[in-house]
């Protein structure tokens, strides 16, 4: 797997699946008719951001993470990230290496911490692989996030040191 960064000439085989998680509503907190002209300016970002793609062997797009500072001006040290992996791919190992990638990224431009503001705590897969990497829960709203089959459930907010 290779992790380079995006470009419009990969948006075509992110919308997909990233269309497909959104619209289903479990774990982000996007509005659920994201149309794709809005959502490729949310996704690929301009420098100093960056967002990037795990591509297999064949160029195949496994998944997408973008990164940005977390808030502007005097919070501005802090980092952030999003991350999706096409379902087609989950479970092999893409999602740790985009997170893995990010918190390497982070750290080499002189970020402090990484933070997560919204991770669904019914995502536990991700709230696992978080923690793996080192991530503690700082905090829950509770019912933060209306899930389509779980109803209200809690918003963890995530941070780890850099």
């Amino acid at each position: 797997m290779l992790i380079r960064e995006a470009t419009i000439e990969d948006w075509p085989a992110i919308w997909p699946f990233f269309h497909d998680i959104v619209a289903a509503g479990e774990t982000f907190t996007y509005p659920l008719d994201l149309q794709e002209a809005d959502a490729v300016g949310w996704w690929l970002l301009k420098p100093p951001n960056r967002t990037v793609v795990a591509v297999a062997g064949d160029g195949t797009v496994l998944g997408t993470a973008k990164m940005n500072n977390n808030h502007m001006g005097n919070g501005s040290h802090i980092a952030s990230a999003s991350y999706m992996v096409a379902p087609a791919h989950s479970g092999q190992g893409v999602g740790r290496a985009l997170c893995e990638y990010s918190i390497e990224w982070a750290r080499a431009e002189g970020y402090r911490a990484m933070q997560f503001n919204a991770v669904v705590e019914t995502n536990t897969a991700a709230v696992h692989l978080y923690r793996s990497l080192g991530f503690d829960v700082l905090g829950t709203l509770p019912e933060g996030f209306r899930h389509p089959t779980e109803g209200f459930v809690g918003l963890h907010i995530m941070h780890r040191r850099l």
